[in-house]
């Protein structure tokens, strides 16, 4: 194995925590399709495959480097959004979390001087800095227009944002 046991098991416990998010993503979009709010459903299901997508790096990632995949149980969502703002502040509060434990993963990694999941993991710092400012834009923007004007929300998904 390339990686230490310790860097192995916050790396599997990640591929939980992404599809644990997509999960809870995929609630969110099931809860904006129940509003006819189409634009703000696709936004959370392309966000879901998103997490899926960052769960399957870490996947990849610890079968090339020769360790062990331990996909930990993924905990349920939760199904009740009360609104919009809510729902986007669930995002926030989730890519803030991904992003300490990222650092948490890079910490290790220069504490280990383990160089390789310092480079793998300067990807995943970028990708967070996307997220957190992406899903910040859209709260304020939620906050904003108010509940009663989520159809404004959806005319700005439209134009491509």
């Amino acid at each position: 194995m390339q990686i230490s046991k310790t860097m192995s098991d916050l790396m599997n416990a990640q591929i939980g925590n992404e599809l644990g998010a997509s999960n809870q993503y995929l609630q969110i979009s099931a809860y904006f399709d129940a509003q006819a709010l189409k634009k703000l459903a696709g936004l959370f299901k392309k966000q879901a495959d998103e997490e899926r997508e960052h769960a399957m790096k870490f996947f990849d990632h610890l079968n090339e480097v020769g360790a062990t995949v331990n996909i930990p149980a993924i905990p349920a969502p939760k199904y009740d959004v009360a609104s919009a703002e809510e729902a986007f502040k669930m995002a926030v509060a989730w890519e803030k979390e991904v992003t300490k434990q990222v650092y948490t993963m890079v910490d290790l990694a220069i504490q280990e001087k383990d160089y390789a999941s310092q480079n793998y993991l300067q990807w995943f710092v970028a990708e967070q800095v996307e997220e957190v400012s992406s899903m910040e834009t859209y709260l304020q923007i939620v906050q904003r227009a108010g509940e009663k004007n989520l159809l404004m929300m959806e005319a700005y998904f439209s134009h491509g944002e």
